[in-house]
């Protein structure tokens, strides 16, 4: 009885962290807007930019267009994700659109340099967009989409939203120019790989796949000298048909010359395969200091 009071507490701890993680990425979100991109006649992609545009049209408060625009894709990531992201990107979404009615006066913080315009924009809302999809929501219906169909496509969440808001930029045009535009694009771009940054963490983790003809060897002194533990299984070549073991180590960005060293120091001739790992969790990973 206690367990599961234990994992309902730990699940309504989760989901507030989640919650407040999303308001905050949507008023981190309003303040790149209002301080940096908007002033300097740039705008943000999907239907934040096209409600910038729609506001610069018809002269109406932005927030009025980021909620209402994105009524659709909040029902569509109900209907197929489900009522845990839809009440999340809600609860964002109306952060960011009462962020940009609140902050709407506040100073600007560059003015005049293109470039820094584009890179401290982009990497302000790039935050603010990568905290809500880390957690659970999003602040905009084209990250609605994007999450969608990177469940059916081989593409990550920003390489979809980056691709989504091409035509975006095409509508940016009509309202600030093609320099405008360009800018906007630019910035969307730097925002798109902070909200990969963001969402997919930097755990400078690594996996390292070791086929090692001295396997008991090469375990021994991993766990000795780094404290890791391993996964091993039994292959053979296909050409020499000889059998091999493959050890599978996953570390640290810390301890990855002390594994190549005892690699090089066990078995020269190791045949070694990295990996970049974007999270870990669970098992041993999170252990002691090296030694």
């Amino acid at each position: 009885m206690k367990c599961k009071e234990r994992k309902g507490t730990m699940k309504r701890t989760k989901w507030s962290v989640n919650l407040i993680m999303n308001v905050i990425g949507g008023l981190i979100a309003a303040y790149g807007l209002e301080s940096v991109l908007i002033p300097n006649n740039v705008s943000d992609g999907g239907i934040t930019g096209l409600s910038i545009v729609g506001s610069q049209l018809f002269g109406l408060p932005l927030g009025i267009f980021i909620a209402i625009l994105n009524v659709p894709f909040i029902y569509l990531g109900y209907k197929q994700i489900g009522k845990s992201f839809a009440i999340l990107s809600v609860t964002g979404i109306a952060s960011l659109s009462i962020g940009t009615v609140v902050m709407h006066h506040v100073p600007t913080i560059i003015e005049g340099d293109a470039l820094l315009i584009t890179v401290v924009g982009g990497i302000i809302i790039g935050l603010g967009m990568g905290l809500a999809l880390r957690n659970g929501g999003a602040l905009d219906g084209i990250d609605m989409l994007a999450v969608l169909l990177s469940r059916k496509l081989p593409f990550s969440t920003s390489d979809l939203i980056l691709f989504l808001n091409a035509f975006v930029f095409i509508v940016v045009s009509t309202v600030f120019g093609l320099q405008g535009a360009v800018l906007s694009a630019i910035a969307y771009f730097i925002a798109s790989k902070v909200i990969h940054i963001v969402e997919e963490g930097l755990s400078g983790a690594k996996t390292f796949n070791i086929i090692t003809s001295a396997p008991d060897e090469m375990v021994e002194t991993i766990r000795d000298r780094l404290g890791r533990s391993v996964t091993r299984k039994l292959i053979q070549g296909s050409y020499s048909k000889a059998a091999y073991h493959e050890i599978t180590c996953v570390i640290n960005r810390l301890e990855e010359r002390k594994l190549k060293d005892i690699i090089d120091h066990v078995d020269p001739e190791a045949f070694v395969v990295v990996y970049e790992v974007t999270e870990v969790k669970g098992g041993t990973f999170q252990k002691r200091d090296i030694h």
